[in-house]
């Protein structure tokens, strides 16, 4: 039986009650991490797996943790498994999308078969859709049937937000009263939220930054090989990777303001310190070819999403008027997809 959310929910848009109910849909590391948030931020909390999720079930269950997580979930956080869609989606607040990119429309579209209307969608992937290029907040409006999507963005890495440690991220919507609304349920302890209406400029800015964090792996692996630093032309290819973002992101639409918070230059920066994009640019400037590499990565349960990322700045970049060349991205591209070697991208730099 399709049910939808409560009489008091996002439906209204209205003021949401102090006691919120929330459900993040979809048990990834990302989801999960951000369901434990929320749960102890004080929020009446449900992390629903999805049929995609069933392989890590009894962990969440019977030892209370996600394998791709160092901390154990907070008692107050309830699991739900595939069967248990109805219940997990009754009478909340807010509800969550945990899947990346390239499953952000198959996860939707699992919990619309169910569920009759969803309140405001809150979500965290990172990236394009894969077979149209479409931003997460077009995925998710289409899907929904309603436009209060609030996205995602800045520095928030899954095992620190699991772990509670200081975080700033981005929520973004096209009416502020929207990300707003999201924000104040998100808000606790050292989890510090800004938000904006750019969402454009937001969700640019998860697709490139992926694409800088594996420049940055490139330069690590080289490195590791060669047994040389690199520390000067990796800091000079880092700030030239986001000035690049930040011409793409504005001429795509964003904003200048956005492109230098956490949604662009903190995000590049925590990526390209860390994460599966960077590692993914290590592997294959060690020498391991770029598919092989990605392949490696998948078999080891990581999704990187800069992968597609890399092709999509390159179609944007081919399809933006008025922007110049961004020979990092473009040298990036080249490196995964035309067969260049992985030291051509030390070339690349400008000046």
């Amino acid at each position: 039986m399709a049910i939808g959310p409560s009489d008091g929910a996002w439906s209204s848009f209205g003021i949401l009650p102090a006691m919120r109910r929330l459900t993040v849909f979809g048990a990834g590391a990302m989801g999960t991490a951000i369901a434990m948030h929320l749960a102890r931020a004080g929020n009446e909390t449900t992390l629903w797996a999805s049929p995609y999720d069933e392989r890590i079930l009894p962990a969440l269950r019977d030892e209370r943790q996600h394998p791709g997580l160092p901390e154990h979930l907070p008692d107050a956080l309830t699991i739900m498994g595939p069967d248990q869609l109805s219940a997990a989606a009754r009478d909340i607040d807010i509800a969550v999308m945990g899947a990346h990119s390239g499953g952000a429309r198959t996860l939707a579209r699992i919990v619309m078969e169910d569920v009759a209307q969803l309140p405001a969608v809150v979500g965290v992937a990172k990236g394009l859709e894969p077979e149209t290029g479409k931003r997460m907040s077009e995925v998710y409006t289409e899907e929904v049937g309603h436009g209060h999507v609030v996205s995602m963005g800045g520095p928030a890495l899954a095992p620190e937000v699991a772990q509670g440690l200081p975080t700033a991220a981005v929520l973004a919507a096209s009416e502020r009263s929207t990300a707003e609304q999201a924000a104040e349920a998100f808000r606790a302890g050292s989890f510090r939220v800004h938000t904006t209406e750019d969402v454009v400029g937001v969700e640019y800015c998860t697709v490139a930054k992926n694409v800088a964090a594996i420049g940055m792996g490139i330069i690590d692996g080289l490195a590791k090989v060669s047994g040389r630093e690199y520390s000067n032309a990796k800091a000079a290819l880092f700030t030239q990777a986001y000035e690049e973002l930040s011409e793409l992101v504005e001429a795509l639409g964003g904003r200048a303001e956005t492109a230098r918070g956490l949604a662009g230059l903190g995000d590049t920066l925590v990526t390209s310190l860390g994460g599966r994009n960077r590692l993914f640019g290590e592997l294959v400037g060690e020498g391991t070819e770029p598919r092989k590499a990605l392949d490696e990565l998948n078999a080891r349960g990581m999704t990187v999403e800069g992968w597609e990322s890399a092709r999509d700045v390159g179609r944007l970049t081919r399809e933006t008027a008025h922007l110049g060349e961004l020979p990092y991205f473009d040298q990036v591209h080249r490196i995964l997809f035309d067969g260049a070697p992985a030291d051509s991208l030390l070339g690349c730099m400008k000046g």
